[in-house]
């Protein structure tokens, strides 16, 4: 192995307080390999067919514009702004570079050797499972624990092995590195950041309290849902109440069936809700969730789509209720409509058009 990713390899151990268990042999490629390398991946990341469904969930509540493929969005996200993989299932480690990597190629290398390290100790396939079981809470926060501690690591890694000098020209290679957002959504661009930033605060508390130990836990006890990321003082005990929205296509009339269900958590929320209200209105709002899952109908031409979610206090859930209200009027005559709360509960309902937005409502009643 090239002394200086060795080197990072070390690095990255002394930092975590471990050893690799086994050999990883980074492999330094350039923008367009690692391109392929990642769309290779990306059917069974994000199945078309899944995907396709969800996009039209997401447009008819309003989240993403008319039209926009969520898995077209990804692909052109992980184009321009990812410069360095981890595979879980093939220990594989991919980053732009070369074995003489320049300071800020050495701060990625740092980042997806934490990502290795902390697979070999605490089983990362565990995420791929969550995933591929549809369980969107506790996979987002299930990322967000494990991007949150490889950025903390990479950050360290810049303050504790680069000189005086190659932290300059680490400011320097980063600032001039951008990528593109292009067209991808605002929405979509948020949740994918969100992972790093959030999760680098709630690994930070983390370490402040209790120290790398205390990330240990959290990589061997993962986070049940976003909410515990946004809250750290809420993990490990503050779990969610479960929620769910009957099937209303049979009510909603002839060829309407299941279009998707996805769990619907407070990161999702307030990042959906700061499309149109101030970012601490919509944090405030979303704050108090207890619970959220979505599920939408499709006849192949319409969308009706229910949004069911539980708050710690009937207050939270006024609060939300009028947030939503407010979200809605901010749109562009969209059809959608919050029903009254019922204690603790606020069900939103949205879809493609008033026809389909009228037979939903006399579904839910």
């Amino acid at each position: 192995m090239p002394a200086p990713i060795a080197a990072v390899e070390r690095a990255v151990e002394q930092m975590r307080g471990l050893k690799f268990i086994n050999p990883v042999i980074p492999d330094p490629v350039t923008h367009q390999q690692l391109v392929r390398g990642l769309l290779k991946s990306f059917d069974t990341s994000y199945p078309k067919a899944l995907y396709d469904r969800r996009s039209l969930a997401w447009q008819t509540i309003g989240v993403i514009p008319h039209g926009t493929s969520i898995r077209h969005a990804l692909e052109n996200f992980g184009s321009s702004a990812v410069i360095g993989y981890y595979d879980t299932l093939t220990g594989k480690l991919v980053f732009i570079g070369t074995k003489d990597p320049t300071p800020y190629e050495r701060d990625t290398l740092a980042h997806e050797l934490t990502h290795a390290i902390d697979d070999q100790h605490f089983g990362l396939e565990r995420l791929d499972r969550l995933g591929a079981t549809c369980q969107d809470e506790a996979s987002a926060a299930a990322v967000a624990v494990v991007e949150g501690n490889a950025t903390y690591v990479q950050l360290q890694y810049v303050r504790q092995f680069l000189t005086p000098a190659e932290q300059l020209r680490f400011v320097q290679e980063a600032n001039a590195s951008g990528g593109s957002a292009g067209d991808i959504p605002p929405f979509i661009i948020a949740l994918q950041q969100w992972s790093y930033t959030q999760g680098l605060q709630f690994i930070t508390a983390l370490v402040a309290h209790g120290g790398e130990t205390a990330v240990d836990h959290a990589l061997t006890v993962l986070p049940a849902s976003t909410e515990q990321i946004i809250h750290p003082e809420r993990y490990p005990n503050d779990v969610p109440t479960p929620v769910d929205v009957p099937d209303f296509g049979p009510k909603l009339g002839r060829g309407w069936t299941d279009l998707d269900v996805e769990g619907i958590g407070e990161e999702w929320l307030s990042l959906a809700l700061a499309l149109r209200l101030p970012v601490s209105d919509a944090a405030s709002a979303a704050a108090g969730w207890d619970g959220g899952i979505s599920r939408a109908w499709s006849d192949g031409t319409h969308v009706a789509v229910v949004l069911s979610t539980v708050w710690d206090t009937a207050p939270d859930a006024a609060e939300f209720a009028s947030a939503m209200n407010r979200w809605i009027g901010a749109g562009d005559g969209q059809a959608a409509t919050v029903l009254p709360p019922s204690g603790t509960s606020v069900r939103v309902l949205f879809a493609s058009d008033v026809s389909a937005l009228g037979r939903l409502e006399t579904a839910a009643a």
